[in-house]
């Protein structure tokens, strides 16, 4: 059973649901993503998204695309990820970590070595955005042979047959993706996503995470009967902006303070 298969089985015993925060690595620097994913864990926060900085944005909105361009800026490597990432995990209390990051890197990197070197670091999955369902199967299957989730992402528009051959090729969760578009913060989400992941819930045992445009407690309040848990990036790499305008344990604390108010609403 994967970290991942573990979380979810001892929440749903639990009756309980889980905060996923979307992190960029290394913005400002290694140091800081440290800090905040040990800040955010102690708040609660039951795994992490971690991105790899990439210069071509896939589905990302210009909050994150510019916290890749700053951490690309110092020259950031996968290696040095992975090595911060093997300190975070040492412990095996620490929630797991899930990288957010092209197909390219993998494929650059190689199948095998990539997940062998990530899952050796104490990472338990990968979001390859850029992978369609059609082209995953080889990443898929060594996934699965090393106990690695691949999770997958479902959109608004995807057709339901395909949704459920996306979900037959996904492990550890699925990704719904509340919104038609690029990542961002919103004021109001479609009302149709608590139908839409209410059918996708019938027709898998998979957990389900809803990301893209949460940002706000009435959010995370309306999602959370339907989700097994809500991703949140947008709203947290912005305040990461300000690293170069505030001093940095100010800013560690406003992401705190705004990441207890969502835990706050998402359980009953």
């Amino acid at each position: 059973m994967s970290a991942i298969d573990q979380l979810f089985q001892e929440l749903r015993a639990a009756g309980r649901k889980t905060l996923m925060p979307f992190v960029t690595a290394g913005d400002p620097d290694l140091g800081f993503t440290a800090a905040l994913l040990r800040r955010l864990a102690a708040r609660g926060c039951g795994l992490f998204e971690l991105g790899i900085p990439y210069s071509d944005p896939i589905a990302d909105g210009p909050v994150i695309q510019a916290s890749y361009t700053r951490a690309l800026e110092h020259k950031i490597k996968l290696a040095d990820i992975l090595s911060m990432v093997a300190e975070m995990t040492a412990p095996k209390t620490f929630p797991p970590i899930i990288t957010m990051l092209s197909y390219s890197i993998v494929f650059r990197h190689g199948l095998e070595r990539y997940v062998a070197e990530a899952r050796a670091a104490g990472v338990a999955g990968a979001i390859v955005p850029d992978l369609p369902v059609d082209e995953a199967g080889p990443l898929a299957e060594i996934c699965r042979r090393k106990d690695f989730s691949l999770i997958q992402l479902i959109t608004p528009t995807t057709p339901r047959d395909r949704a459920l051959r996306i979900a037959e090729r996904t492990t550890g969760f699925i990704y719904y993706v509340s919104v038609t578009g690029i990542t961002g913060e919103r004021t109001a989400l479609p009302p149709e996503i608590v139908d839409n992941v209410a059918w996708l819930r019938e027709q898998t045992p998979l957990p389900i995470c809803i990301g893209f445009g949460i940002s706000q407690p009435d959010h995370v309040r309306t999602l959370a009967p339907v989700a097994d848990g809500l991703i949140v990036g947008s709203a947290i790499v912005r305040h990461i902006a300000e690293a170069s305008t505030k001093p940095r344990e100010q800013i560690l604390q406003e992401i705190d303070d705004y990441v207890a108010e969502l835990l706050a609403a998402l359980q009953p």
